[in-house]
C-alpha cells in the first residue's frame, strides 16, 4: 500500500508539472516582447550597448583609443540610419521602436559630449546650447502630440543633425591623422574639423529650436481660430 501511495503522489506530481508546462507553453507573449524582437530594435538596443565601450575608449584619450572611440560613435550612427531604414521598409515601427530609438541617439550623443567637455576638446556653452536645443524641442513635441498636433521636422533640423555627428566623430578622433587621397596625402587636424563642425551645429541647433517653436505656435493659433469659428 505504501508504494502504491508513492507511485500515486509521484504521478500526480508528474501530472502538475505537465499541467504547469503547457500552461506556459499556452501563454502568449505580451506585447512589448513581441514588439520588441524584430532586426531594427534588436540595432537600437545594440547602438545602447555600445555606449560603454565607447566612453572606455575615448576615457584612455591617446591617439588609437580616440581613433577607435570615433569608430564606435561612427558605427552607433551607421546603425541609426539602417534600424530606421529597416523599420520603415518592413513596416516594423513599434511602440518600442519609437521610445527606445530617439532614447539611444540622445544617450550616445549626451555621453560623447559630457566626456569631450571633459576632455577639453569642446567648450562647456556649446554642449549646453545642444542639450538645451534637445529638451526644448522634445517638450514643445510631447506638448504637441498631447495636443494631437505633429511637428514635422524642417531641413535645418538636419543640418543640425548632420554636422553634430561628424562633428563629434571628429572630435572623438581629436589628433592629426593623414588623409589619403589616392593622388595626395593630406594632414587633417581633426580637432579643427570637429570644432568647426560643432559650432555650425550650435548656430542650426538654435535655428532649429526657433523654427520649432513658430510652427508650434502657428498650430497653436490655427487651432484656436478653428475654436472660435465652430463657437461663431
Amino acid at each position: 500500500m505504501a508504494a502504491m501511495d508513492r507511485a500515486e503522489r509521484a504521478a500526480r506530481k508528474r501530472q502538475k508539472k505537465e499541467e504547469r508546462a503547457r500552461r506556459r507553453a499556452a501563454r502568449k507573449q505580451s506585447v512589448l516582447v513581441q514588439e520588441f524582437w524584430n532586426l531594427p530594435n534588436i540595432l537600437t538596443l545594440g547602438r545602447i550597448l555600445l555606449i560603454p565601450i565607447f566612453v572606455w575608449f575615448i576615457y584612455n584619450a591617446d591617439p588609437l583609443h580616440s581613433l577607435l572611440a570615433g569608430a564606435v560613435f561612427a558605427v552607433a550612427s551607421i546603425t541609426d540610419v539602417v534600424d530606421g531604414y529597416l523599420a520603415r521598409r518592413w513596416n516594423l515601427i513599434t511602440v518600442v521602436g519609437k521610445f527606445m530609438d530617439p532614447l539611444a541617439d540622445k544617450l550616445i550623443a549626451m555621453a560623447a559630449l559630457v566626456m569631450l567637455v571633459w576632455l577639453g576638446r569642446i567648450a562647456a556653452w556649446v554642449v549646453i546650447i545642444l542639450l538645451a536645443r534637445e529638451l526644448i524641442v522634445s517638450g514643445l513635441r510631447t506638448i504637441a502630440a498631447s495636443e494631437g498636433m505633429v511637428i514635422a521636422a524642417g531641413q535645418e533640423g538636419k543640418w543640425k543633425t548632420s554636422l553634430q555627428l561628424v562633428g563629434i566623430i571628429s572630435l572623438c578622433v581629436h589628433y592629426e591623422h593623414p588623409l589619403d587621397l589616392g593622388f595626395l596625402v593630406v594632414p587633417v587636424d581633426y580637432h579643427k574639423v570637429g570644432t568647426v563642425l560643432v559650432y555650425l551645429s550650435g548656430a542650426f541647433s538654435v535655428w532649429s529650436a526657433v523654427v520649432y517653436f513658430r510652427a508650434f505656435l502657428a498650430m497653436l493659433a490655427r487651432r484656436g481660430s478653428g475654436a472660435d469659428a465652430q463657437k461663431a
